[in-house]
């Protein structure tokens, strides 16, 4: 997603005899590509009013909610944009300080007001309190880019994160819900810049994220395998995954539930959520000299269908 840096605005009033300052910011041209700009969205069948109109916030067109501010003179502002203007009226010039409009936003309270992924096809609306709870756990919110190797900020629907996924990050797309992966490091003992290894599987109808990765838990290095469901919490308790690693007749299994990408990453594994595999069971499945290591984590990821009669989950497995 495209981030805007604003360093300075100044806003003068048209009777200075200057020219308005414009602040124009960049707008993704793709649809699936969540904005974190606010959008004054009234839906289908409302008419803007001119109570709209009087809580716009003059700098950057967006519908003013609690905290708004106003100078001495009475010209209000978003708390958002207070501090952009550097506390200057935009109106008048004059310094804000810390005033408050409370009659407006008494006004915006008292509002029914869409949600602000109304865009993205959420119907709901709310007094205003209640829309912030909703919004918090809207699920038309946008995903957060769910690749862990770098801070990548970006954010969308599932199809716009696939895409990201696989032209930005270049990461390996498979389908099929069986898994066969073999992961080598040279130097195991080194973890401090262990690759995050990512790979996306297509099956069921749904994207899912396998990571691999080392890091320090404690005063050693551990390795660890697990899976995040592209999609909300309740669609992927619908889904299991198992992970196994093994060699000289010995062999780790992991079976589970996939954590949704609502879950960050960092949040995964520091739940130990998945395949932990410790330093030494790690050199003794990669055989050798005890140098090297080279580990092969199979898995595979299966649909619970709800039996009807028996009232169980039993497994679809796909072939």
């Amino acid at each position: 997603m495209a981030t805007i840096e604003i360093e300075s605005v100044e806003c003068v009033s048209s009777s200075d005899g200057i020219e308005d300052e414009e602040i124009q910011t960049s707008v993704s041209s793709n649809p699936h590509q969540y904005s974190s700009k606010r959008h004054n969205i009234v839906p289908s069948g409302i008419a803007p009013t001119s109570v709209h109109e009087l809580l716009e916030c003059p700098v950057c067109t967006n519908s003013m909610y609690p905290p708004i501010h106003q100078c001495h003179n009475g010209h209000t502002l978003c708390s958002t944009c207070k501090t952009r203007v550097h506390n200057r009226c935009p109106t008048c010039r004059q310094e804000l300080g810390d005033i408050r409009c409370l009659a407006l936003e008494k006004v915006a309270e008292s509002l029914d007001l869409p949600c602000k992924y109304y865009s993205l096809g959420c119907p709901e609306i709310f007094p205003y309190y209640s829309k912030l709870k909703h919004e918090a756990l809207c699920n038309f919110r946008p995903y957060n880019c769910p690749y862990a190797g770098s801070e990548c900020v970006v954010s969308g629907d599932i199809p716009f994160l696939v895409s990201h996924l696989r032209d930005d990050h270049k990461v390996d797309m498979h389908t099929g819900c069986t898994f066969n992966h073999r992961y080598v490091k040279s130097n195991p003992r080194e973890v401090e810049n262990a690759t995050w290894m990512l790979t996306v599987f297509h099956c069921f109808g749904q994207y899912f994220c396998l990571h691999f990765e080392a890091f320090q838990l404690g005063m050693a290095p551990v390795y660890m395998a697990f899976l995040r469901f592209m999609g909300d919490e309740n669609d992927a308790r619908n889904y299991s995954y198992s992970l196994e690693v093994g060699a000289n007749g010995r062999k780790l299994i992991w079976e589970g539930t996939p954590r949704s990408i609502r879950d960050s990453h960092r949040k995964v594994r520091d739940s130990h959520d998945g395949l932990i595999i410790q330093r030494n069971m790690a050199l003794f499945f990669s055989g050798g000299d005890r140098k090297e290591l080279k580990l092969r984590v199979t898995g595979r990821i299966w649909k619970e269908q709800q039996n009807s009669d028996a009232g169980v989950c039993i497994p679809n497995l796909c072939s």
